[in-house]
């Protein structure tokens, strides 16, 4: 079987300074979806958790304008960490300065242009729509959509709170972009990036197809392990496993005496898996698609704790 695409990183940009560098892959579509809010090609906002320089951005880039899969989905714009950023959850930087610069990186055709963000996922986001974005756009300009991946590791189940991946596409979608992460559950050395993004772009084209999400919508996409070209899996929308995961720590010492512990967990180790959840489906073979939210409010008990304080 074909192994996946090799990195390589062509140019180094210059120097990281406070002023960013951007470039975009012009990719035009000759038609325009269904959605009466562009009135011109749609432009994306591409970025993820494992940085600018991953395999898997690199090739979902590649698949969003790819014309052998189909006219291509719009222009990109990719911002991105400078640095791997994975489990680095929601967090954002407010106490040094977010330096960037330009990133040349290639695994084939084509090379990925784009601006590298010594930050984490959510400031790339943040950064990008605030500044980067209007800089090179225009005043006032936003993009049509965010995609954050493609993520090297299914983030299904629990692992939606601890991934850099989703928090990037939760922060566009809470501040007015709708969003779409993007993860492939890995099949080790063997697991083919290309066909992942391929199949990506394909469930993307089927999720818009009658209109881009709403503008705080934020959609999680997991792709089954890929090792060869395969027929396109069958696409499920479902909800979340929302059973914790199994932790484990191999306790250590150092040669100074201090006891130490290494994660030796598997991001996939559920305490039980729900028939029909994400965890479930994916495991089975299928493209899962699960809606998420930043309202983290318990709605239901509302009630039940405004009645305790008028009792008190």
């Amino acid at each position: 079987m074909e192994p996946g695409p090799t990195l390589v990183v062509l140019t180094r940009g210059p120097p990281l300074t406070g002023r960013p560098v951007c470039f975009t892959a012009l990719a035009r579509r000759d038609t325009r979806l269904a959605d009466s809010r562009l009135s011109s090609p749609m432009r994306i906002l591409l970025t993820n958790d494992d940085g600018i320089r991953a395999p898997g951005i690199a090739a979902m880039y590649s698949a969003l304008i790819d014309p052998t899969i189909g006219p291509p989905l719009g222009e990109v714009l990719c911002v991105a960490p400078l640095e791997v950023q994975s489990a680095t959850s929601h967090g954002v930087t407010f106490h040094t300065p977010l330096m960037t610069r330009a990133e040349f990186v290639d695994i084939g055709t084509p090379v990925v242009r784009g601006v590298a963000v010594d930050g984490r996922p959510a400031d790339c986001v943040k950064l990008a729509l605030s500044s980067i974005w209007p800089e090179h756009f225009g005043p006032g300009s936003r993009p049509d959509l965010v995609i954050s991946g493609m993520n090297a590791g299914a983030n299904c189940g629990i692992n939606v709170i601890y991934s850099g991946t989703v928090a990037a596409a939760i922060e566009a979608a809470f501040l007015g972009v709708p969003s779409i992460a993007v993860s492939m559950m890995l099949a080790g050395e063997r697991s083919r990036f290309d066909v992942a993004a391929r199949e990506a772009r394909r469930a993307i084209e089927t999720l818009i197809a009658q209109g881009l999400p709403d503008r705080h919508e934020c959609l999680s996409i997991n792709i089954p392990q890929v090792t060869a070209e395969r027929v396109m899996p069958p696409i499920r929308v479902c909800p979340m496993n929302t059973h914790g995961l199994v932790d484990r720590y191999e306790r250590r010492v150092s040669p100074a005496g201090q006891v130490y512990y290494w994660a030796a967990g598997h991001g996939l180790d559920f305490h039980a898996t729900a028939e029909g959840s994400d965890v479930d489906l994916l495991k089975a073979g299928c493209i899962t698609v699960t809606p998420l939210c930043y309202d983290l409010t318990r709605h239901a008990s509302l009630e039940s704790w405004r009645s305790r304080v008028q009792k008190a």
